[in-house]
């Protein structure tokens, strides 16, 4: 046998194997995909990532942290900065992106071929030590064959959970700055209460002692007394919901240890002059909103699934084997020995299986993505709708509050005291024009509450990452306020 065919025939399936495109470096970069959602949240929200691989980086984070909240008064940006570098939960979702770049990367590769040795009629003794000799080489050339789109795949799923990563941190971001927001309204109702608690405390010793000299009724007794350990339960409720708001809050931080010690401010900051507004917010969600874009990516995944099935809808395993065959044989009394070259090719038969059922599996995947791409269209055109009529509604509501109701109830007590100093009025009359006007102070610092939550909400349905998508962070806003805290 002519022994110059041999290195081709042995070298066919190294040959096809090796007929790979170079692995791009943004797959295999250590930080694989992380400066896309590092850049992405820095435009949506301002804020600086982190992704800690390394004991000496996850050091340096928790040495920053520590810097920023240790027995420190905690702003809502502070707060969710906090959050985006501590967050495990979130670091872990940036993991995520890190495998799927590893996938992209191993598509991107050929399969390895496999190489079999074969020792046929050992010990024989009159050939020597073995009768036949066998080796062979073999590769799947579907896997050359195919290899583009499976790339083109896992590209597309490696951009989808760059997308998903930064909707994770947006999501991450609204839920730190709204649980900052009720921490800080919860500990705000606490010193309300503890003015209602001290003026129904004074109302009901007065009581006590009108009712021992016999000026006030038992009913009028009791309904004083009432309304004090009514009050006092509310603020023991009111202390309880504050001590949650910020435990929630210390959890999306991911403090724990000697770090929980920081503080909340006593009260949200004062209502803007003016709410403002967002113009053509439905064309600003539709080009930003993440979770729209990983439904396009879905769609795109989709159409490169479908023309794999398509290209591997008769034959769905290729496989070419090529090797040599090392004989011995007796002639004469003398050992010869020959060499015979074998090339041989596997499939599978589509007998059963023609691959129509996976070609309309991957058709109805197809219509299916597309209609979830629509759906979602729809949806995030309704809810920047939604938002910002919910945010410029909770504007008008908390300015009313600030402007009409809290002004009349000041007038009130104002001229209630006038009226006592004055003997025209008695003292239950005085303490009940108190009551009322802290009454509306406490509803105006929920419709205050409302408001901030409402433009977090906005932004989110801008950018993504809300309730409905996962919730979104309202980082437009500054929130600041001054105050001890808690």
């Amino acid at each position: 046998m002519p022994l110059p065919k041999l290195p081709f025939i042995l070298g066919l399936p190294l040959v096809i194997s090796a007929c790979a495109t170079e692995i791009p470096q943004i797959y295999t970069d250590a930080k694989a995909g992380f400066s896309v959602v590092s850049g992405q949240t820095s435009t949506a929200i301002g804020k600086k990532t982190a992704f800690a691989q390394t004991q000496g980086e996850n050091a340096a984070l928790e040495k920053q942290v520590r810097a920023m909240v240790y027995r420190k008064t905690v702003s809502a940006d502070t707060a969710v900065q906090v959050a985006l570098l501590n967050n495990k939960g979130l670091q872990a979702s940036y993991a995520s992106v890190g495998l799927s770049a590893v996938e992209a990367w191993q598509q991107s590769m050929p399969e390895n071929p496999v190489v079999s040795v074969g020792i046929l009629g050992i010990g024989a003794a009159e050939l020597g030590l073995y009768r036949a000799l066998e080796g062979m080489i073999a590769t799947n050339i579907l896997d050359a064959t195919t290899r583009k789109q499976r790339v083109a795949l896992a590209d597309v799923n490696f951009r989808a959970a760059q997308l998903s990563a930064v909707n994770d941190t947006l999501t991450l971001a609204n839920e730190t700055r709204q649980a900052w927001i009720n921490a800080v309204a919860a500990f705000e109702t606490v010193s309300y209460l503890k003015r209602a608690t001290a003026t129904s405390d004074a109302g009901s010793e007065l009581a006590r002692k009108l009712g021992e000299t016999g000026a006030l009724n038992k009913a009028n007794q009791a309904r004083e007394q009432a309304f004090h350990a009514e009050l006092s339960g509310q603020l023991a409720q009111a202390r309880m919901n504050a001590t949650s708001a910020k435990e929630e809050l210390t959890r999306l931080m991911g403090l724990w240890g000697s770090d929980v010690d920081y503080y909340v401010p006593d009260s949200l900051p004062s209502l803007p002059k003016s709410a403002g507004g967002v113009g053509n917010i439905e064309a600003k969600a539709l080009r930003n909103r993440l979770d729209l874009r990983v439904a396009k990516l879905g769609l795109e995944a989709q159409a490169a699934a479908f023309g794999l099935t398509d290209q591997t809808r008769l034959v769905s395993d290729l496989e070419i084997i090529a090797g040599l065959e090392s004989e011995r044989e007796v002639e004469d009394g003398e050992i010869e020995t020959g060499i015979t070259p074998q090339v041989e090719v596997e499939f599978v038969i589509p007998i059963y299986d023609t691959g129509k059922a996976r070609m309309r599996k991957a058709e109805l995947a197809y219509l299916q993505a597309a209609n979830v791409l629509a759906e979602k269209a729809v949806n995030v055109r309704s809810e920047a709708r939604g938002a910002q009529a919910s945010y410029l509604s909770s504007y008008r509501i908390a300015r009313h509050y600030r402007d009409v109701v809290l002004p009349l109830r000041r007038t009130v007590e104002d001229e209630g005291l006038l009226s006592y100093n004055g003997m025209i009025t008695n003292t239950f009359e005085l303490l009940t024009d108190v009551r009322e006007k802290l009454n509306a102070e406490l509803e105006s610092a929920s419709a205050k509450r409302e408001f901030y939550v409402a433009q977090a909400n906005m932004t989110a349905a801008i950018y993504g990452g809300g309730a409905s998508s996962g919730s979104a962070g309202g980082e437009g806003a500054t929130l600041a306020a001054g105050g001890a805290g808690h």
